[in-house]
């Protein structure tokens, strides 16, 4: 699958006069930036059509959030949760949901978060799992509550799993307006304050059959089928994040590099680096889509991109001294995004435990 120049220049238009004079406000202010994704959507950032369909393409996405994270790491990560869920939604095991939803979902026509956080950590025996379903016929009703869910409004949706009171796990798709479903904002976050992050208190919200992308049966090979995808379409986040640092850098040798030249990590390594790390990330894309793909590669590719993307926004604070200790400097906000490519699911301990577990299992074996 070859991503359309043209497509990717437009996105990067867009991202440049409409996304970042906004960067600020949305790091200071919680500006939430609603109109972006949604002409980011209709521009094909979320999936590119292909024929009558659309197909939500992994090395595309991966392209397309980088160019946003360039300008603002808090957007891309929006950017990452609308394509995520794309992506679940094309591979969703129930059809009337995939033609309920998918469409919308792909063009950005509705906007919708994905709380997989609790699920993948609990399928990696971090943390229990946080939200229960009870089967009522062809529906299920939910109730639990999930901290910390991003990209969600009252007219956005949101895609979650509950474990199931009859055995194995429901993923499905709500309505931020659904009754009984209530929006709690967080407590104050050091940065990704636009992103409308949200707890979620589920008191009994129906789910009705064509909102569910896989019932018990189906939920094991749809997370086998989901999880690289949704795993290596974060490493853009973390590219764009690289490629702002590396702008910081550049701006600030333009009058100090005489004294930058001493700090370690300078722009021409961030910059290979970084072109190394892209090509391995599309590569590794394209297995996914050919089902060739091996899933430790995805797992250590993802943490070597949390690694990267910190190397790069400490040198890019290094780089910009004084100045970048200011909290409205470019380079202070680029530190704390990337300390959220660290820290967001999987996190790099995450990661790391899962790759330990994979590789012991297969020391065994």
């Amino acid at each position: 699958m070859t991503t359309p120049t043209a497509t990717l220049a437009a996105i990067e238009q867009l991202a440049q006069q409409q996304l970042k004079p906004l960067a600020g406000k949305i790091d200071q202010e919680g500006f939430y930036p609603k109109q972006f994704l949604q002409e980011l959507g209709s521009i094909d950032g979320f999936s590119l059509p292909s024929g009558s369909q659309r197909n939500v393409d992994l090395p595309h996405l991966i392209q397309s959030i980088a160019a946003v994270g360039r300008h603002c790491g808090s957007t891309a990560f929006l950017a990452w949760c609308q394509s995520a869920s794309a992506w679940y939604l094309q591979n969703a095991r129930v059809e009337a949901t995939k033609a309920r939803y998918f469409n919308k979902v792909a063009t950005g026509e509705v906007l919708t978060g994905t709380g997989m956080s609790n699920t993948v950590k609990h399928l990696a025996g971090i943390e229990r799992i946080h939200l229960n379903a009870t089967k009522q016929g062809d529906e299920y009703v939910i109730k639990g509550t999930l901290p910390w869910v991003s990209n969600v409004a009252d007219d956005n949706c949101v895609i979650v799993t509950a474990a199931v009171d009859t055995g194995g796990y429901v993923m499905f798709i709500a309505h931020g307006n659904a009754e009984n479903l209530t929006l709690r904002q967080c407590p104050e976050f050091s940065g990704m304050q636009g992103t409308a992050t949200y707890s979620l208190h589920f008191r009994g919200v129906k789910v009705a059959a064509d909102q569910v992308l896989a019932h018990p049966h189906q939920f094991q090979d749809f997370m086998h089928t989901i999880k690289p995808g949704f795993v290596i379409s974060q490493c853009g986040f973390g590219l764009g994040v690289i490629d702002a640092s590396i702008a910081r850098i550049a701006d600030s040798n333009r009058t100090h590099s005489h004294v930058n030249q001493y700090l370690d990590d300078q722009e021409e390594f961030l910059r290979d680096a970084r072109d190394g790390a892209l090509q391995k990330t599309l590569k590794l894309a394209e297995q996914i889509h050919q089902g060739e793909v091996n899933p430790l590669a995805v797992l250590k590719l993802r943490a070597e991109a949390s690694e990267l993307t910190m190397k790069a926004a400490n040198s890019a604070v290094l780089h910009a001294g004084a100045r970048g200790y200011l909290i409205r400097d470019s380079a202070h906000r680029i530190l704390r995004e990337a300390v959220f490519v660290a820290i967001v699911t999987p996190a790099l301990k995450h990661l790391r435990k899962e790759i330990h577990d994979m590789e012991q299992a297969r020391a065994i074996a």
